[in-house]
């Protein structure tokens, strides 16, 4: 149950990451007030009821005002992700390296090698106890 956890919530910080990082733009096209077509990729399409300008007489045509209005949605995505160790303060800093440092501590294995034993040999063996008790471990 803990590593379904622990995978559950690595997927769901990569896609947080990637969601956040991510930049798209939605182009919209609407025909009064009805939206007519979006696109995330591409140009919209338009209704037809466009107002065609002649390039032959700028000056003496009239224009119409259009209908139709198209928006863009740009949503950027955040660019400036890698903090650098510089930009922290002092205080910010000393935390950093302390905790880093008792982190790697944790794991590190202390092993007590227990050798008061070896300065002094073994007493003599003068009757075995438990081979004249029949008392044996097993």
């Amino acid at each position: 149950m803990k590593q379904v956890f622990h995978k559950f919530g690595a997927v769901s910080m990569a896609f947080l990451v990637l969601f956040t990082t991510m930049s798209f733009t939605v182009n919209m096209h609407y025909c009064g007030e009805m939206l007519v077509d979006y696109s995330f990729t591409q140009h919209v399409k338009t209704c037809g009821m466009d107002v065609q300008t002649s390039s032959e007489s700028c000056d003496s045509s009239t224009t119409k005002d259009s209908c139709c209005n198209d928006k863009q949605l740009v949503v950027e995505g955040e660019d400036n992700l890698k903090l650098s160790f510089e930009n922290l303060s002092l205080q910010q800093q000393t935390f950093v390296a302390s905790f880093v440092y008792s982190y790697i501590n944790l794991f590190q294995v202390v092993e007590e090698k227990n050798d008061s034993f070896s300065y002094y040999s073994p007493p003599y063996l003068i009757k075995d106890i438990s081979v004249l008790h029949q008392t044996f471990l097993i």
